[in-house]
């Protein structure tokens, strides 16, 4: 099993998919690294040498910033904006939706399981 940025590749994937593991690399990342490495993307994770292994890792670590060094910078960035006040920041630290999604009916993975309010009810329309 291959171990490039603190991260274990599956075997039996591909090697143009196995990548898109470690967090911060996506399909075009992927793909740039496998050409700077020389590396066919259709072989497997299991089918690759360790020259090869050591290959795609030095060209990742020289020219991305992936897994924790990129995760730290997300939430310094997040920090900063709930330092500065600004609205994305305020959104993030009531914990809603920061782009612009509508909150009335759908958010709930942001906002929770749904509370009840008590003394809610819906009154009876008169005909």
């Amino acid at each position: 099993m291959a171990r490039i940025a603190g991260v274990d590749l599956p075997k039996n994937k591909k090697v143009l998919y196995g990548l898109q593991y470690i967090f911060g690399v996506g399909s075009k990342v992927s793909s740039d690294i496998l050409k700077k490495s020389n590396v066919d993307p259709e072989k497997k994770i299991s089918d690759l040498t360790d020259e090869e292994i050591a290959e795609i890792r030095a060209n990742l670590t020289s020219d991305y910033k992936v897994e924790g060094a990129l995760r730290s910078e997300v939430q310094q960035n997040i920090k900063r904006l709930m330092d500065i006040g600004s609205y994305r920041g305020s959104r993030h630290r009531r914990s809603l939706p920061a782009r612009g999604q509508r909150t009335r009916t759908n958010s709930r993975t942001r906002k929770g399981k749904r509370k009840t309010v008590a003394g809610k009810k819906k009154t009876p329309t008169k005909k």
